[in-house]
């Protein structure tokens, strides 16, 4: 609580300036989705400030072994021409284990997104695939291996939209991994669909 009493006008202005700045700060809310230009390409890149974190554990490797892979969206817009991207970032909790050697059965992966199998294939793993000259998000850890799916606007609708939203790896020893935090589709995916344009 502020004590005004006794205070000049000097000090009583610059109180109520503080008081002015935390009032504006609790009333804006955090930007949760971001746009850029590309600094080479020229293409606009939205994406997501909060991508989704999915884990799965690991107890071959280790008692506490986890296996995590980040998910983003990404829009790209070319002169008005409208593509999306699901970005993921693979690592593992376990320095020991190569990130690229766990990145087996990443080629395609399918999202389910309440029972619905989503399909989707590897467009690559740079930056240049989707059309962009920098990374759209940081890897969570140095060593972990990246990649980039193409998606349409309602795939990430169904899955923003989704109760169960699991992902799962293809190929032999199929993987699949959970949302860390069930509220993150809303702030990322539905917040992000709010912010494209089609």
């Amino acid at each position: 609580m502020f004590n005004f009493r006794g205070a000049g006008p000097a000090n009583l202005s610059s109180r109520i300036a503080v008081i002015a700045m935390l009032v504006s700060a609790c009333a804006s809310t955090p930007e949760t989705v971001n746009q850029k230009m590309d600094p080479l390409t020229g293409v606009i890149v939205t994406y997501s400030n909060t991508p989704l974190i999915m884990f799965r554990e690991d107890p071959s490797q280790a008692a506490f072994a986890r296996n995590y892979v980040h998910v983003g969206p990404i829009q790209i817009n070319r002169s008005g021409n409208y593509h999306h991207y699901l970005w993921l970032g693979a690592w593992n909790n376990m320095q020991s284990i190569d990130s690229s050697e766990e990145y087996a059965g990443f080629e395609t992966i399918v999202v389910f997104a309440d029972g619905q199998p989503l399909s989707l294939e590897l467009v690559g793993s740079t930056p240049s695939v989707i059309g962009a000259s920098e990374p759209v998000y940081l890897k969570p850890v140095a060593t972990s291996t990246e990649a980039y799916y193409r998606v349409t606007a309602d795939q990430i609708r169904l899955m923003s939209e989704a109760t169960d939203f699991r992902l799962q790896t293809t190929g032999i020893g199929a993987r699949e991994f959970l949302l860390w935090d069930t509220q993150s589709l809303q702030r990322s995916l539905q917040n992000f669909l709010q912010e494209i344009n089609f």
